[in-house]
């Protein structure tokens, strides 16, 4: 659940406390109510472990159909997270009881709560680890529905003699674990179903990998990616993006020799940085292994990049930036930072004093970084927020912004420990930036001029605060 609600609608630290705090005290609800249950505790058991086979095993199904058909999504998640907790809540104090006339009262809560906690830390480490990456989230809810059905058809033979009609229970459980199993079968169709209605054109790639959900479209020459349902780029526009990202800035430095890209998973930025030839290396750092194994691999992925990630001035590292760049001795003469919005804490702590201070560690003497800082015009404190972070860590900034049709206005700021000169030339071919319409970027009108905004810190991460609120006024 808290997966899913970080995917769809971001601020994980939000989601994942709401969510755990509903659930444990729904649990407690459910422990409450277990007093009132004095005969046919097996039997309950069973069917309690049916149910919550049932709900919690189509839960992520039940809740993707929701996000895409209704506007109902948040009710319906927190409706099943205090029925799931209170089935739980339910089920422990019952299976005590249930085994209570095998063991001392000691033993007997020993037993049950050293294995549930067991059990506890074995899901936990599997559920990101592999059934996210290889079942997705709604296989992998199904699958944990058919371990509970499982549980529920074990404890008919276990506990046979304290239960009354064991052969319908037995059909019951077997009508449940075919339902669960033909969910699991048909989880894709379920998916896509959701997600033809979430994005409006025809789905060519789905995947949920480690640390995010990737999703391509296309709608004839027109290929869209989205992250954690996000629009990261058009194929029909995305050059005024990477154009805008890249040229400012390292055009105007004298000789570049040495690149550094962190996130920019796509290529596109790589491809617009191979355009200058002397430059000797670009390292890129992008935390998901799949997305730069994707642009590397997909004909039309590699045809829109093109084929940057092959390049052998190239160099791909996939790890955490926050962390490697702590971590990595090198300087380079140009950094451009191509994260995604800062829509959670995770994505949050890349915009922050602390992680531009390491970076302005690493630029040269002529050294300029350029950094992907939303819109100016719908996420205008936002935008200088980022702007007063970069300044706190001790650089000076040039804030810019450039019209991308699938955006609208979208903001940048360049920065480093001299004043910015203009570049006297491009290379040659490109599509939308050029020295005469260079000045009109870095002018910012009354709708979008600079704000009075305090700087990002990671021990706050106000920003992240500050975007939402920001989408939620555009939204209203």
């Amino acid at each position: 659940m808290g997966t899913l609600a970080s995917y769809l609608l971001g601020d994980s630290v939000l989601q994942f406390s709401t969510i755990i705090g509903c659930y444990l005290f729904a649990m407690g609800i459910g422990s409450a109510l277990s007093r009132y249950i004095n005969r046919g505790l097996a039997y309950r058991f069973v069917w309690i472990e049916l149910m919550l086979g049932l709900i919690g095993g189509f839960s992520s199904a039940l809740l993707f159909l929701a996000f895409a058909y209704t506007q109902g999504f948040e009710l319906l998640m927190y409706t099943i997270v205090i029925v799931i907790g209170m089935l739980v809540g339910l089920e422990i104090p019952l299976l005590m009881r249930i085994i209570r006339g095998r063991y001392h009262f000691r033993d007997v809560v020993a037993h049950v709560l050293t294995f549930d906690y067991l059990g506890a830390l074995g899901a936990s480490l599997l559920f990101p680890i592999l059934m996210v990456p290889h079942l997705g989230l709604v296989r992998s809810a199904l699958l944990f529905g058919i371990l509970n059905a499982g549980v529920a058809l074990w404890s008919t033979f276990l506990f046979a003699n304290q239960l009354p009609r064991t052969g319908i229970l037995r059909v019951v459980c077997f009508l449940v674990l075919f339902g669960l199993g033909t969910g699991l079968v048909e989880a894709k169709k379920i998916t896509m179903a959701a997600e033809d209605n979430i994005y409006a054109d025809e789905i060519i790639f789905a995947k949920d990998t480690h640390y995010q959900h990737i999703v391509l479209t296309r709608f004839k020459d027109d290929i869209r990616l989205f992250l954690n349902s996000h629009l990261q780029f058009s194929s029909r526009d995305e050059y005024r993006y990477h154009e805008s990202l890249i040229h400012p800035g390292l055009a105007s430095i004298p000789v570049p020799r040495r690149v550094l890209v962190l996130g920019g998973g796509d290529g596109l930025a790589v491809r617009e940085i191979l355009k200058y030839p002397q430059i000797e290396s670009i390292t890129l750092v992008d935390l998901d292994p799949e997305m730069t194994r994707l642009f590397s691999t997909h004909p039309m992925l590699v045809a829109l990049n093109q084929r940057s990630f092959l390049s052998p001035r190239v160099h791909v590292i996939n790890a955490d930036a926050f962390l490697w760049i702590d971590t990595n001795p090198e300087s380079f003469d140009f950094i451009v930072i191509d994260f995604p919005d800062p829509t959670n804490y995770s994505l949050g702590k890349l915009y922050t004093t602390a992680f531009y201070t390491a970076v302005m560690r690493h630029l040269s003497a002529q050294g300029l970084m350029v950094v992907q800082s939303t819109s100016p015009m719908f996420a205008r404190d936002s935008f200088w927020c980022i702007a007063a972070t970069i300044r706190q860590a001790g650089l000076k900034t040039y804030p810019y912004h450039v019209y991308v049709p699938s955006f609208g206005e979208w903001g940048f700021v360049l920065a480093g420990n001299h004043d910015y000169q203009p570049p006297a030339s491009f290379p040659q071919g490109l599509r939308f930036v050029d020295l005469n319409g260079l000045h009109a970027l870095f002018e910012f009108p009354p709708d979008m001029a600079p704000l009075d905004e305090p700087p990002n810190r990671l021990n706050s991460e106000v920003l992240v605060h500050m975007y939402d609120q920001d989408w939620k006024d555009i939204s209203h």
